[in-house]
């Protein structure tokens, strides 16, 4: 019998470092991926349909919306952003893991449709460690830098809404983290029971 996966939303600041812990944590765990959600804007150069986003109309969003299709949704700079909830519960009944890399509401809509859902929240190990990586991008001025840093501890303020908080002051030991975090769930007693059942029957025999 397969284990049903775990949903993980993974929600950070700007600048945090989740993307490139996500990315690193899909090389380190097997029978775990991320969910590629819908968006209404544009393909960017160098982006490919149905692996960075499912790119669609603003027509067929709202459609999906009328039937009721995402666990979360919603509006960015004037662009619309959705889960789709058949994709993720098809993963997680095949027994995958499935990432949810999204901010603190969506991660909260997701909570409410589905509360075993588990939320990991990744921050800075300072607030001058993150003004010093938004301002080694190099692409953004100060007044657009100062904007960012008032969202972020904005954003920072709602990790007390996660199962799990992870620091991101070095790059591997926050990665070694995410992977306890995975490995842990996967250990569970439950989770065991269904993934072991031959052998707990031989066990008990």
């Amino acid at each position: 019998m397969t284990a049903k996966g775990t949903l993980y939303t993974v929600s950070a600041p700007s600048g945090a470092g989740k993307t490139s812990l996500v990315n690193a944590l899909l090389e380190r765990c097997e029978g775990l991926q991320v969910s590629v959600s819908h968006t209404t804007r544009p393909i960017r150069p160098g982006e490919t349909d149905g692996v960075n986003y499912h790119f669609v109309t603003e027509a067929e969003f709202t459609a999906m919306l009328d039937q009721a299709a995402f666990l979360e949704h919603a509006q960015v700079f004037g662009n619309f952003y959705g889960t789709s909830q058949r994709w993720v519960e098809q993963q997680l009944d095949a027994g995958t893991d499935v990432i949810l890399e999204i901010d603190w509401q969506g991660a909260a809509q997701v909570k409410r449709l589905l509360p075993e859902t588990r939320a990991i929240f990744i921050l800075p190990p300072s607030r001058e460690t993150l003004e010093q990586r938004l301002t080694s991008r190099g692409q953004d001025e100060r007044a657009i830098i100062e904007s960012r840093m008032a969202e972020a501890v904005q954003e920072m303020s709602h990790y007390i809404e996660s199962d799990f908080l992870v620091i991101n002051e070095d790059f591997d030991a926050a990665l070694a983290d995410l992977v306890a975090i995975i490995t842990s769930q996967r250990l569970q007693t439950n989770r065991q029971a269904s993934r072991l059942g031959p052998l707990l029957e031989n066990l008990l025999s």
